[in-house]
């Protein structure tokens, strides 16, 4: 989830990436992943670049890091082929696509303005043909007139250009979404009680409400996922029985590997909703649900493993680690209770490399935790060093590994 309301708003290696990525090898032999962050304090904001250290998981600044990008970047993608980083800047609606060379280095490339108005989440498809992003307002609608958003889907050219876009319409302002692996459906958390534009930087809770009217079958006052199936072309359909209930206040959304489950974080509520996903993309709240999660939850994430779900609680600043039942996808709570992080914590990421290491973008504290994974426990332990400096107000993680190394085959369920 990027975090508005209170100022922030997989993979295919191949040989050109080799090339491309592992000239540091020479000099950072130990290097598995380029981490990438936005941090959205500064105007314009700024996309910090991080070596991750496969010994240790500490986290050492790029050379020529941080580079500028648009005003309040609030997510990151990276596309399946490692070549390309693209920032959403919520301020400006545009995407912003670099491209990633040598060192880690970064060359900025095209900016494309959405169709709407601030941008909040966006993904690319595991096949790396589609991006998928959230405007909070169709282009007819605005904070003054407020309507339904839209997710716009991009065509991705080899080149990693975007083509031309198209926009489907979503209830009242979509704040995440999540694209199965086997690249069929997309669902799209929509947050009424979440008000765009989002609050200042400083502010505090309460958060705002903006006042919507009920269209179709979204509701105006409570949260909802919209489900889609992803056609020919990358045409969207709306799933049978869409917008499906999803508690209060929903803020984030992930998906297990086997594309079998579902975990939404409701924040107000303070609780993880958890769903099975039908063979037509329906979803189907999960018995013994909610579950109780740490106050104000802003960020889920599931494990390359698909084994555990860490959600990160913004107000007491830990991240809830939780087992996943592998039959009925239930969510236990972990034995190992919960892990300290600093202070308002926006996002939880797991590097994709070895899927041993666990870092969050603490927006309050102005910097990252790291943690590492213990994979039989599902267990976190903080890193030596952590928390790592950032440029300040970070509000999102992505990565793409390091070309000139194995990576680690993890097994599949």
């Amino acid at each position: 989830m990027k975090f508005r309301s209170i100022g922030r708003a997989a993979w295919a290696g191949a040989v050109s990436v080799g090339l491309v990525l592992g000239i540091a090898a020479c000099g950072r032999s130990n290097t598995i992943d380029y981490l990438f962050v936005a941090s959205a304090k500064n105007n314009p904001g700024q996309l910090e670049v991080y070596y991750v250290d496969n010994e240790s998981g500490v986290l050492t600044p790029a050379s020529g890091s941080p580079y500028t990008t648009g005003r309040d970047p609030v997510s990151l993608a990276t596309s399946p082929n490692q070549q390309f980083v693209y920032v959403l800047n919520y301020e400006d609606n545009t995407i912003v696509s670099y491209s990633i060379g040598a060192n880690a280095a970064l060359t900025k490339g095209k900016s494309y303005t959405t169709p709407g108005s601030y941008p909040t989440s966006m993904k690319i498809n595991v096949a790396g043909t589609f991006l998928y992003v959230l405007d909070s307002f169709q282009s007819q609608y605005s904070p003054t007139n407020p309507g339904p958003g839209a997710v716009v889907v991009y065509p991705i050219n080899t080149d990693g250009s975007l083509g031309s876009p198209t926009s489907y319409p979503v209830c009242n302002n979509p704040v995440d979404l999540t694209v199965l692996n086997n690249g069929n459906f997309i669902y799209v958390v929509d947050d009424p009680a979440d008000q765009p534009p989002k609050l200042a930087q400083n502010a505090t809770f309460p958060i705002s409400i903006v006042t919507y009217q009920a269209v179709g079958a979204c509701a105006a006052d409570s949260g909802q996922i919209s489900a889609f199936n992803v056609g020919s072309g990358g045409t969207l359909t709306q799933v049978s029985g869409s917008p499906f209930a999803a508690g209060t206040t929903p803020g984030a959304i992930a998906s297990t590997p086997s594309d079998n489950f579902v975990y939404v974080t409701d924040r107000i509520n303070s609780q993880l909703l958890a769903y099975t996903t039908e063979n037509d993309g329906a979803l189907l709240a999960i018995n013994n649900g909610p579950f109780i999660t740490g106050n104000f939850p802003d960020a889920v994430t599931v494990d390359p493993r698909g084994l555990y779900v860490y959600v990160a609680n913004y107000s007491p600043s830990t991240i809830s680690v939780y087992s996943i039942a592998q039959s009925t996808g239930i969510p236990g709570a972990s034995a190992t209770g919960t892990q300290n992080v600093d202070t308002g914590p926006t996002f939880v990421f797991i590097e994709p490399n070895a899927g041993k290491y666990l870092y969050t973008s603490n927006f309050v504290e102005g910097d990252l935790s790291g943690l590492q994974l213990n994979a039989n426990t599902g267990a976190l332990t903080a890193l030596e060093n952590s928390p790592f400096p950032a440029a300040g107000g970070p509000t999102a993680i992505a990565a793409v590994t390091h070309g000139n190394h194995p990576t680690e085959v993890l097994p599949q369920y």
